[in-house]
């Protein structure tokens, strides 16, 4: 038995996905797709763009939260950084494995207001809480201090052209044999030529849902 598999969180999670699923947003009708595409790869625009779908969960998928909290588990992981915690299921199974590990700590960031609420609602209902400090405002600034010395695993899924700029942020205090897991890497062809090239420091591959999962490698 596990945390993740248990009450409270396996109800809940549950319910979130359902919610999830059955979630729209009247603004992306006014997105063509051609535009939905130009938009998720603007360094400029991305908080205008993610800030009109503030109704959308942009949540992992079942198959990508259950990857998250196996990495996380079984690399031991005890200090985890997140990029975009939107509503929180991808934060509620990251500190569902440090919860399984014994403890640690879990930093998140979200700039939408409102979902930084819910956000808190769920780990709290999720009885997660104690583990994550979830900072509010845009990543760029939230993530360039007071970061831990030692970071074991760190998820990109927040604005996708920012992710090259959260590596470099987060990068020196990754350990040796860290994990970054980039969901919906495709959108950021900068980062897959960083993580992938034969000198960047890291061991990378795409692996299923299009999450692209790397190792630090010193």
């Amino acid at each position: 038995m596990t945390t993740l598999t248990t009450t409270p969180l396996a109800p809940l999670l549950a319910r979130l996905f359902k919610e999830a699923d059955a979630a729209t947003s009247p603004a992306i009708a006014r997105y063509s797709r051609e535009e939905r595409t130009r938009l998720i790869q603007s360094k400029t625009e991305y908080r205008q763009f993610y800030g009109s779908l503030k109704d959308l969960w942009l949540a992992v998928s079942p198959k990508t939260g259950t990857l998250l909290y196996m990495l996380a588990r079984g690399s031991g992981a005890r200090i985890i950084v997140e990029f975009g915690t939107s509503f929180g299921i991808s934060t509620l199974y990251l500190a569902a494995a440090l919860r399984d590990n014994g403890g640690g700590r879990l930093i998140t960031t979200e700039f939408e207001p409102s979902k930084v609420v819910r956000a808190k609602s769920n780990l709290t209902e999720g009885g997660l809480i104690d583990l994550v400090e979830i900072r509010e405002g845009d990543a760029l600034e939230t993530l360039s201090k007071d970061l831990p010395g030692r970071i074991d695993l760190l998820l990109l899924d927040g604005a996708k052209a920012l992710y090259p700029e959260i590596l470099s942020l987060v990068e020196s205090r990754l350990r040796p044999g860290a994990l970054v897991i980039a969901d919906n890497a495709d959108f950021s062809p900068d980062y897959l030529e960083r993580v992938r090239a034969p000198a960047g420091g890291y061991m990378s591959t795409p692996f299923g849902d299009d999450v692209e999962l790397s190792m630090r490698l010193n």
